[in-house]
Parts: C-alpha cells; sequence; structure tokens
C-alpha cells in the first residue's frame, strides 16, 4: 500500500474520531484539510513524488475558488428561502388549525391521533421541509392529547418523530436541493423521483399505526364519546387543509409544470407563509424577526460545513482518495447491484454517527460516479440515499428528531420511551427502501411521466 493510500485512511479514520470530540463538524473538516495538506507537501518534497496534486500552498487555493463558484449557484439561493418558508408556516397557525380539526374526524377511531399525526406530518412535510420545526410542533398539538387519552408513550412519541421526519424527502426538501448541487442533477428529477417513496412512507406510517391500535386497543384506544360524523365537520376539516394544499400547489406545482425554477419556487413559498400567517393575524415585527435570525443560523450552519466539506474533498481528491474509494467498491465481489446495496448499508451505518449533510456533501460525491459507471441512474440512485438518510433523524446517537422531541414532551416521557417507539418506524423505512431498490419505478415512474423519458 502507497504512502497516500496510507494518508487517506488516516484522514477517514480521524474524521471520524473527531466527530466524537464535540467541536463543530465545519471546523473539523476544515483543520483535517489544512493539516493533511501540510502532510502531503511534506511527503511530496522529501520523496520527490508528485502523487499529491497539492504540489505547494498556493495550489490549496483552489479550495477559495470551488466556494466562490458554489457561492455563485443559483440553486443555493432556494435553500434560504426554502427554510423561511417552513419557519414561517410553523408560525402562521395553519397546523393547528388542521390539527384541531383532524382529531375530531380521525380521533373517532383506534389509533385515531396517531394516524392525525401522521396525515399533518404528509401535509407538513409537502410544505415546510423543516425536520426540527415539523417535530417540535406536531408533539406539541398532540403529544398532550395522546397522553391524555390513554396512548401507548412509545407509539406516542414513535409516530411523532417519524412522521417529522418525512421533510427531510417529500418535497420540497433542502436535502435534495444540496444533493442535486453536489451531482449537478435536475433538482425537479429529485423532486420528483422522491414524491412516490415519500408519499409511501406516510402510507405505511398509517398502516402500521392503524394494525398496531387494531390488535393493542389499550394502547391506542378510540374516544368513549366522539362527536357525531357531520357534513359541516367534513367541510370544516377540508377547509383546514386548503391553505397548505394551496402553498404546496404553488412551490410544487410551479416546479413541476414548468413554470418556475426551484429557486424562484422558493420565494413564491416564503411569500406564501407569510401571507398565511398575516390572514391568521400571526405576522408581526417580533415574529418576521425571529423567522429571520432563525433562517440566518440555519443558513449560516448548512454554508459553514460547505465550506468545511470543500476543502475536505479536495484534499480527499489530491490524495487521491476518490480513486481509492471507486477501486475499492468496484473490487467487491458483490456485483453490481451488491455495490450499491453496500454503499446503502454504509450510508445507514454513518446516520447513526452523522447529519444528513455531512453525508451527502462528503460521502455521495465519492460514491456517486462509481455508481453511475456501473450503468445505475443517477437520480433513482440518489432518491435510495435521501431515503436511506432519513434513518439518520432517528438513529442514536445523533438521531436530532430524538433530541428534539424530548425538549418539548412532558417530564414524565424518557428516552427508554422514544427509542422503543422509534424501531418500528426506522424497520418501516428500512422496507420502503428495499422496495424502491427492487422496483426502481417507484423512483422514475414520475419523472418519466412528466419528462416523456
Amino acid at each position: 500500500m502507497e504512502a497516500f493510500e496510507i494518508l487517506v485512511i488516516l484522514y477517514l479514520v480521524l474524521f471520524i474520531i473527531l466527530l466524537f470530540t464535540g467541536y463543530p463538524i465545519a471546523w473539523i473538516l476544515g483543520g483535517l484539510s489544512l493539516l493533511f495538506t501540510a502532510t502531503g507537501i511534506f511527503l511530496s518534497a522529501q520523496y520527490d513524488v508528485d502523487t499529491f496534486l497539492l504540489d505547494s500552498w498556493a495550489d490549496y487555493a483552489i479550495i477559495v475558488d470551488r466556494i466562490w463558484a458554489q457561492a455563485q449557484n443559483w440553486l443555493l439561493v432556494a435553500l434560504p428561502m426554502f427554510i423561511f418558508m417552513g419557519l414561517m408556516l410553523d408560525r402562521s397557525g395553519v397546523a393547528e388549525k388542521m390539527m384541531t380539526n383532524f382529531v375530531v374526524l380521525f380521533g373517532r377511531l383506534r389509533g385515531g391521533l396517531a394516524l392525525t399525526v401522521v396525515i399533518i406530518g404528509v401535509l407538513l412535510a409537502a410544505s415546510t421541509g423543516i425536520v426540527g420545526a415539523s417535530v417540535v410542533l406536531l408533539a406539541m398539538l398532540s403529544i398532550p392529547l395522546m397522553m391524555q387519552s390513554g396512548y401507548s408513550r412509545p407509539l406516542a412519541t414513535g409516530v411523532v418523530a417519524a412522521s417529522g421526519t418525512l421533510g427531510i424527502l417529500i418535497p420540497p426538501s433542502i436535502m435534495l436541493v444540496v444533493m442535486a448541487d453536489q451531482l449537478s442533477i435536475s433538482t425537479g428529477d429529485l423532486f420528483m423521483g422522491a414524491m412516490i417513496p415519500g408519499l409511501l412512507l406516510g402510507l405505511v406510517y398509517a398502516v402500521y399505526v392503524l394494525v398496531f391500535a387494531f390488535f393493542n386497543p389499550t394502547q391506542a384506544p378510540a374516544p368513549p364519546n366522539p362527536l357525531p360524523l357531520t357534513p359541516r365537520l367534513i367541510f370544516d376539516t377540508v377547509l383546514a387543509v386548503l391553505p397548505a394544499f394551496g402553498l404546496i400547489l404553488a412551490v410544487l406545482g410551479t416546479i413541476f409544470m414548468g413554470i418556475a425554477t426551484p429557486t424562484e419556487a422558493a420565494g413564491v413559498g416564503a411569500f406564501g407563509a407569510m401571507l398565511l400567517a398575516a390572514i391568521n393575524r400571526r405576522l408581526n415585527l417580533q415574529i418576521l424577526r425571529e423567522v429571520c435570525i432563525q433562517t440566518s443560523q440555519t443558513t449560516g450552519f448548512i454554508l459553514a460545513i460547505f465550506v468545511g466539506a470543500t476543502a475536505f474533498s479536495v484534499v480527499m481528491r489530491s490524495l487521491g482518495g476518490d480513486e481509492l474509494v471507486a477501486e475499492s467498491l468496484k473490487s467487491l465481489p458483490f456485483g453490481p447491484s451488491g455495490v450499491v446495496l453496500f454503499i446503502l448499508f454504509i450510508a445507514f451505518l454513518a446516520g447513526f454517527f452523522l447529519d444528513w449533510l455531512e453525508i451527502s456533501l462528503i460521502i455521495l460525491p465519492l460514491v456517486a460516479p462509481v455508481v453511475k459507471a456501473l450503468g445505475f441512474d443517477l437520480v433513482w440512485f440518489t432518491v435510495l440515499v435521501a431515503v436511506c438518510l432519513q434513518t439518520s433523524f432517528l438513529t442514536p446517537p445523533v438521531g436530532f428528531s430524538l433530541f428534539y422531541l424530548k425538549g418539548v414532551v412532558p417530564p414524565e416521557i424518557s428516552m427508554g420511551h422514544i427509542y422503543r417507539g422509534i424501531i418500528p418506524f426506522v424497520l418501516l423505512q428500512l422496507g420502503v427502501l428495499l422496495a424502491c431498490f427492487f422496483w426502481p419505478v417507484l423512483i422514475t415512474w414520475l419523472p418519466g411521466a412528466v419528462y416523456g423519458q
């Protein structure tokens, strides 16, 4: 094994070790790139080899050019606007109205409250895309109701955590925007490709809740005296859904019909969320200021990791890391489909320790060229990775949804209840992932139907 191959392995191992120190991920990525650039330049000069592509510190300046090129990418302008849209919609009062009406409509069923969480989770996912905000909002609206009704604590927490993560997959998803930018593929294709798997996940969650309630009636009981089902009740429920549906149509409809780019649609969505908040009398200067600050903080966090990941990736390629990864994957004795399954397995394991952003910026660009060379559709593979990375929000120790949830649930709900609650939903996610792998049409049909491919 050559010296620079050893450096690549050490590079990755140190990255994994430093994750457990608690330092910000952007600093770890940038610091390692500086350290290994210095090491590579020293080895090149000491042993007179040209394997390392960065011959001097002047060559390291290419990172500035890469970062500047990303800053000029209009696609990334959609990120802060999608984030603003999600945060503002959570403040608009739309979700509260939907919860009130859906609880009355579906609460009469066994598991009806949990089913309501799934439905509202899907609607929020298609109109916000912000996992943290969705999980907190769903928890604050539904957990007290389910506890009062005698629901199992693991079921209540599990359905909230899982339904809140749908926003990272169902368009408009900031994860898909980042992936499209990294792999230079169409955001519209990714949005359409992820639509059916995302909705399928919601359907699977709903079926699981109803089946669980059927076999465990004491853990998901129906209310003793439900209100009668009347046309007025159904009308009020439909009326409560219309604002969210209208925002979904304004954002995704304009993208799918080719009327607007994702960046333009993000602007429409941000304005639409403000309009809904104003209609519900929730828009004021204080809320606008808080949403703008949270949007800036989230965007700054993402862009800081962009900078660190760019430096990390440049040095990785300069050390020959992309070639080492490609050759290692091609040498696996699994066949092309087995290589894809192996990559998904690695992504699933990485999700225990890494956020989706680091995996999308570091691992995905390394393995995507190999998958493309094996003859697979890149949109199909990217959506598979997106479905796989949704589990990273639920798997400990770095499952962010679990911490969001624990921060707002009553004190009598422990992390043990939350961990037990998410296990069946992680298994359901993996089941949908396998379904999308063995039946690619679940991902490829909608983009093909729209574009006639």
